[in-house]
């Protein structure tokens, strides 16, 4: 007897779309074939809508412990399953910062009675924590973060002598945040001193510049080559950056490549009517740095693509720009924005399944998850293709309650969500009782 299976899919894995049927049982997929006709405790004939794995979000902002006024563990996840999202890995740069095996060990107890999909986190880094960074179990944490910009307080990893160590010792993939925070002071006084009181968000991808992210970015990549380090590179910005990459498949990268559905959405033109609402670091920027980004995508140098959730309160967001915070809530609508460029047959559906599926779950070896095999997680995601999803604040679910997209009208909805074989979201509802995600297993 199955628990639940899923008829007349069109199933999108592994390169390929088939039609087929998914069989369930516990929580894992038992079985993926042409046409099952076994008891099951629940059928449910999806009519050639398309499934595909849930999407494994490796940079996410959930703001527990500490800022839980902006977001948190069960509010987040919970917007995610609307979004098909059914894993994350989320940022140390909480209160107080996971720059410690302890307080990372903590952050998992936390989500072990919060989380609502499958959760893993990066340990932070710091000018000083080496010896934790050296002591990490690399079967617990996801990554090691290293803002080497865009931080403040410990969080940012501006000594070059800590960075050396970093890079040479770490026994997890480095992930990076990279802005040269000297180009950015620097840019700051520029900006400030000709516009004064009039400084606005508008001036931001001035501020974080192009430059400021090449020098960074290059200085990261130079590091791993010089050690021989597992690097991975979040959330570029600039065409300029896509020199530092090679285009190939991920298996086998030492030096891999990241790009935000933000910034491949929008360009420094929607400042002006957005403003601090998109106000991010890095920054949004130029329409040609936009559209290099998709080229660079799609010829395989960015291997994945993320969110960079990162949820304020309206109220700070409507703050002047310098007091205003960087960051903007995403993880609900990250796939009906990619979908948008299905639409525009800009990307297929097995690109956007290898870029947020199958290519973080090879990149950081995670066990069990990414792909629809039997034998792996029942994770899944069921797209509406051709039914349109109209953001508002009824179906907002993050907990700072807006949305850049609010308004927006996507042109495919996500029908279906499942988590370790549980349907958690169907039909623009989140179920009741929602079972507890688990914590994300690697294979290392």
């Amino acid at each position: 007897m199955q628990d639940l299976i899923l008829k007349n899919c069109k199933v999108v894995n592994e390169n390929r779309i088939i039609e087929s049927d998914i069989a369930i049982k516990n929580d894992r997929i038992e079985q993926v074939a042409t046409s099952i006709d076994v008891e099951s405790k629940e059928i449910i004939d999806l009519d050639g809508k398309f499934v595909i794995p849930g999407l494994i979000d490796d940079q996410v902002h959930f703001r527990e412990p500490g800022l839980t006024h902006k977001g948190d563990i069960a509010t987040e996840s919970k917007a995610g399953l609307a979004g098909g999202v059914t894993s994350f890995f989320e940022m140390p740069n909480v209160n107080p910062t996971t720059t410690t095996n302890e307080n990372l060990t903590k952050k998992f107890e936390l989500a072990s009675t919060r989380s609502l999909s499958n959760y893993s986190f990066h340990l932070g880094a710091s000018n000083s924590n080496i010896e934790e960074i050296k002591k990490v179990d690399i079967n617990q944490a996801a990554a090691l973060k290293v803002f080497m910009g865009a931080s403040f307080g410990e969080m940012l990893v501006d000594d070059i002598d800590a960075l050396d160590d970093i890079f040479n010792y770490s026994p997890l993939i480095v992930v990076t945040h990279c802005e040269d925070q000297k180009t950015v002071k620097k840019n700051e006084e520029i900006y400030s001193k000709k516009f004064g009181d009039s400084l606005c968000a508008e001036q931001h991808h001035l501020i974080r510049d192009v430059d400021s992210c090449y020098l960074s970015s290059s200085l990261a990549v130079d590091l791993a080559k010089k050690y021989n380090s597992d690097l991975h590179v979040f959330h570029l910005t600039t065409e300029k950056e896509m020199e530092l990459f090679t285009a190939g498949k991920i298996d086998g990268k030492k030096i891999t490549a990241e790009v935000c559905v933000h910034h491949m959405y929008f360009n420094e033109s929607r400042y002006a009517d957005l403003g601090n609402q998109i106000k991010c670091n890095p920054s949004i920027k130029y329409e040609s740095d936009r559209l290099a980004l998709i080229d660079a995508l799609l010829e395989d140098k960015i291997d994945i693509i993320a969110t960079d959730h990162a949820p304020h309160t309206w109220e700070e967001k409507n703050q002047s720009y310098t007091k205003a915070p960087a960051g903007l809530p995403l993880v609900q609508h990250g796939m009906q924005i990619l979908m948008d460029f299905y639409h525009q047959d800009i990307l297929s559906l097995e690109k956007i399944v290898q870029k947020t599926s199958h290519n973080v779950a090879n990149r950081f070896q995670v066990k069990y998850r990414g792909y629809i095999r039997e034998g792996y997680y029942a994770d899944l995601a069921v797209l509406d293709i051709d039914k349109p999803y109209t953001v508002s604040n009824e179906n907002i679910l993050y907990k700072c309650g807006w949305s850049p997209f609010n308004g927006y009208t996507f042109q495919s909805s996500i029908f279906m969500t499942i988590v370790n074989g549980n349907i958690v979201f169907k039909n623009g509802q989140i179920s009741d009782n929602l079972p507890f995600g688990m914590q994300i297993e690697f294979d290392r």
